[in-house]
């Protein structure tokens, strides 16, 4: 028996579409260096993929829309909320400490090497996850 199609699931895959075309892939790397209890330096690179992602997203974090779009400026609005969400999804860990003549030094480092994320621009919000 064949199903018919109706008007309903042709709306229904468009939109799908139209949504899966809005979706953005940026490539985004994080290191945060510390060096005797003091910030050394701490980047953040952010660009354009160049191919399509592949991938299944992980949990998805929202921030309030009010760069029309712009993914690098929204992200400096909003740094620190940014970087909470990248440190629930994971970072990597080095730590070296060494004590010579009394004297304790230490370097931690947090990197989050690069990884894909996936953004869907709407009119009030921007809907980010990571791909994994």
């Amino acid at each position: 028996m064949k199903k018919k199609t109706t008007y309903s699931h042709y709306v229904f895959l468009i939109l799908l579409y139209s949504l899966a075309l809005n979706a953005s892939e940026f490539l985004i790397s994080y290191r945060y260096v510390v060096k005797d209890a003091i910030i050394y330096n701490e980047t953040l690179f952010i660009s354009s993929a160049m191919k399509k992602c592949s991938g299944k997203p992980q949990k998805e974090f929202i921030l309030e829309n009010t760069t029309n779009g712009n993914f690098t400026e929204l992200i400096n609005n909003n740094k620190d909320d940014f970087y909470d969400y990248i440190h629930k999804i994971g970072l990597h860990v080095e730590h070296n400490e060494k004590t010579q003549n009394m004297v304790n030094k230490s370097t931690t480092i947090l990197t989050l090497k690069t990884t894909c994320f996936k953004v869907d621009f709407n009119d009030n919000f921007a809907r980010i996850a990571a791909l994994k």
